[in-house]
């Protein structure tokens, strides 16, 4: 779409910080396209709250992590904190996502991400997460974390965990495509927790402020926990497994990319490190890379002149190489840590998990 050649583009047009004529003419276009999507989200969500649709059951307890806005909001660290958290209770957790690349037969960008994070945790990708969760209970699964899940409501849940970007918490304020909102913000009304991502990255009034318009949003009254978590860089990566500390960016002239729903965010990571980013470079999200990239890749860096290429785990996975020409390529990787609201969250998930564990060792499921 010439519109939205990436997501740093689309955020530019729909945020307003593009001027002009054209980007004028652009965003009147794209809310006579958001009005429609509206009030098919709204009849939707209407049709689910009154039981008019089927909503379909794994078998196991399920816990949702999603989101209210398009892009990039912390949501993979905090599917695998919630991952852990199931396994160190001694049940096994499974992660069924909808999956970009599943559909072609190849493996999602989630699934691969989560691969490296939780090696011994299964991934299902599956269009389908009806009957992906069914085949992660059949298999053995005693908890399903659907990954992505708040809008997938086909599904029925026991949890439902959301996370705001306190870097970009509103979406614009509008809803897709004059915006980045996949709904209104009132349907934070259904969430059992609100887990402000990247909470560090802001002042402590500004998370205050989050929170207070979240509550009005709400009617007064945020109807789940509240926590805030922080993501922190926790090492560099390669395609072929090894690791480095985060320390070995410090002083280096780096050129950084990346195909994901907020490169802004991991580029101010980046920034923060210690390291010179020489050069940065936004990709659309989900992107797959051809051999045409990587040249145009290769011919970037030598033009900038940086020593070592840093990308996210989520193009890592994709590429499938320790360098882009002779120039070293590593990724980023991300923990998360529960800043505050800990407690309360494991407080949120043990009665699901208690379940769960009951109905393992009576081999009712």
């Amino acid at each position: 779409m010439p519109l939205l050649p990436d997501a740093e583009s689309f955020r530019r047009l729909v945020e307003g910080s593009d001027t002009g004529v054209a980007a004028t003419v652009a965003r009147g276009i794209l809310a006579g396209i958001a009005a429609p999507y509206g009030l098919a989200v709204a009849c939707r969500n209407a049709a689910y709250d009154r039981r008019w649709l089927p909503i379909g059951n794994a078998g196991v307890p399920v816990i949702s992590v999603g989101n209210l806005t398009l892009g990039g909001t912390g949501k993979t660290p905090l599917v695998a904190w919630v991952a852990r958290a199931v396994a160190a209770a001694g049940l096994r957790p499974a992660i069924v996502s909808r999956g970009y690349a599943a559909e072609a037969g190849g493996t999602s960008d989630e699934a691969a991400e989560l691969g490296i994070l939780l090696p011994d945790v299964p991934h299902l990708a599956d269009r389908d997460r009806v009957a992906g969760s069914r085949a992660a209970a059949a298999a053995g699964a005693d908890i399903v974390v659907l990954d992505d899940g708040f809008q997938h409501r086909r599904l029925a849940r026991d949890l439902d965990l959301v996370a705001v970007d306190a870097t970009d918490p509103f979406g614009c304020g509008r809803l897709f495509p004059r915006g980045l909102l996949r709904e209104p913000m009132r349907g934070i009304c259904r969430a059992d927790a609100v887990i402000l991502t990247r909470a560090s990255a802001v002042e402590p009034e500004r998370r205050a402020a989050i929170r207070d318009e979240l509550r009005c949003v709400a009617g007064g009254s945020l109807p789940g926990i509240w926590a805030e978590a922080s993501h922190s860089p926790r090492q560099l990566r390669t395609a072929s497994g090894g690791t480095l500390p985060i320390e070995t960016l410090s002083g280096l002239r780096i050129a950084a990319f990346a195909g994901i729903g907020n490169p802004a965010a991991f580029r101010g990571t980046l920034e923060r490190l210690g390291a010179e980013l020489v050069a940065f470079r936004a990709f659309p999200d989900h992107h797959r890379y051809q051999p045409h990239d990587l040249a145009s890749l290769e011919a970037w860096l030598r033009q900038c002149g940086g020593t070592m290429a840093v990308t996210t785990l989520k193009d890592l996975v994709k590429i499938r190489s320790d360098a882009i020409g002779d120039i070293p390529l590593t990724a980023l990787e991300i923990a998360l840590s529960i800043d505050s609201g800990a407690d309360d969250l494991h407080g949120l998930l043990a009665p699901v998990i208690a379940r769960a564990g009951a109905a393992r060792a009576s081999g009712s499921r």
